[in-house]
């Protein structure tokens, strides 16, 4: 969840922490927000039907996905959204949706320029680049490493994280797991070093944990992580992690825990 002061919120993918960041939103209607989505990977929409915020008329959310093959995005997010996968159709809500297909590009979304680059997934993924008010934030949140010793990199991604002052990056391995799951579409948190270090990122977020790691195992990964992107020039290795709020100006990058709405709904990608 990015927000402004003086913009609309943009919520990066609506995973089930999607509801949680409903609980801190108007549900009267007024509600006007942004969705950058990823991919359409289970775990990265099914928040939508739970977003209370849109369940009342008034209320208007743009999504903005990559294109499908064989069908609109509308039509898609429409297909899995429906009996028997879900009881209420989405044009049943009271909500407004408005779907939007991306591609490699900049646009501009209210006037925060947000550029788009594919990234190496399984089915059509994209990770976005957020610059407004004199920072930038790049989320690549599910990241296909070639292989467990290598260092290439995309260049649509190095393009689309550099010098950000915030990477999001997908961190679900370690070695040993991902030499047992090397085609499942995700990396290890070296390699999310790799690209931080790369591509000149000042702080990386690990994100998208896996759902068998404890705290305990994000903490160990962390301090291995942070290690070795310090002396990689990267000056801030963090877990993300529930109700973790980060504030970026641009002279200064602060970093606390929050009881309100994060920053990312971490909790809806672990």
């Amino acid at each position: 969840m990015l927000e402004w002061p003086d913009r609309d919120p943009i919520i990066l993918d609506l995973g089930t922490g999607l509801r949680f960041y409903g609980l801190t939103q108007p549900c009267d209607g007024s509600f006007r927000g942004t969705a950058l989505v990823s991919h359409l990977h289970w775990d990265h929409v099914q928040g939508i039907p739970f977003f209370a915020p849109v369940l009342v008329a008034g209320a208007e959310m743009d999504v903005y996905a990559p294109a499908q093959e064989g069908a609109t995005l509308g039509e898609t997010v429409r297909a899995f959204m429906s009996p028997p996968y879900f009881p209420v159709e989405i044009d049943a809500l009271p909500g407004t949706f408005r779907f939007h297909e991306v591609s490699d590009g900049v646009m501009d979304i209210a006037g925060v320029k947000v550029a788009v680059a594919t990234v190496p997934h399984i089915g059509p993924t994209v990770g976005y680049r957020v610059e407004h008010g004199g920072v930038t934030l790049a989320y690549v949140s599910d990241h296909q490493q070639p292989g467990i010793d290598s260092t290439s990199i995309a260049e649509s991604v190095l393009d689309l994280c550099e010098g950000v002052d915030l990477l999001i990056h997908d961190a679900q391995f370690d070695r040993e797991e991902f030499a047992r799951k090397a085609t499942w579409g995700h990396c290890t948190v070296d390699y999310a070093v790799e690209v931080a270090a790369r591509s000149g990122a000042k702080r990386l977020a690990l994100f998208h944990h896996d759902p068998a790691h404890t705290d305990q195992r994000i903490d160990e990964l962390l301090a291995e992580a942070s290690a070795s992107a310090l002396a990689r020039g990267v000056e801030e290795v963090i877990a993300a992690s529930e109700q973790l709020t980060v504030s970026l100006t641009p002279h200064r990058i602060a970093s606390s825990t929050a009881s309100t709405a994060p920053t990312t709904t971490t909790d809806s990608l672990r």
